[in-house]
């Protein structure tokens, strides 16, 4: 059984943290730059350069930039929230052929976790008005990432197929840290 003692201590660990992520949430612009500058140089770092022979199988996913566009902050931030979400998902199955430092790929999935988590305790998602646009982005990003995901499994999961995914994904965290920097 819990005593009331153990009761105790958690309740000052949960008054800890959120004392500390609303602290947090203050540099959350700045603490995702760090972020993603990390994970560009662990999706550089997992792997070689972009092999030749993948060239010609390069694919035109289109990230939906207008997605980063909106007005509000709050909105903006669900969006990259859920970028990572979905990039967390994409590099997290199947990742056989890919011939990448096993290392280097679980820092990268692990900095995406521990950022989705953040964003999370973050950002107001109760708040409606904010709902309409989300819902359209949240869409728009469905259908970009699951481009990727068809383009992986058509080609099995094979190793261009992932070296292709990764490029872009390097394009699509380039982006979002273009608009961190404005927030």
């Amino acid at each position: 059984t819990m005593n009331a003692f153990g009761l105790i201590q958690i309740g000052l660990l949960l008054l800890c943290t959120t004392t500390i992520s609303s602290l947090q949430c203050n540099h959350l612009p700045l603490q995702q730059r760090k972020v993603i500058e990390n994970s560009l140089q662990l999706l550089d770092k997992m792997g070689k350069k972009f092999p030749q022979q993948c060239l010609r199988e390069k694919m035109s996913f289109r990230f939906p930039e207008q997605v980063l566009k909106p007005r509000q902050k709050e909105t903006v931030k669900v969006a990259i929230e859920e970028i990572f979400q979905h990039i967390f998902y994409i590099f997290s199955k199947n990742l056989t052929l890919a011939a990448w430092d096993g290392t280097v790929l679980e820092q990268f999935q692990n900095g995406l976790y521990q950022q989705i988590e953040q964003l999370e305790a973050c950002v107001i998602k109760k708040q409606t008005h904010y709902f309409r646009s989300k819902e359209v982005n949240r869409l728009k990003l469905k259908k970009y990432f699951q481009k990727i995901d068809c383009f992986l499994k058509d080609k099995q999961h094979n190793l261009c197929s992932w070296e292709i995914s990764r490029a872009e994904m390097r394009r699509c965290l380039q982006l979002i840290d273009k608009v961190i920097r404005k927030l």
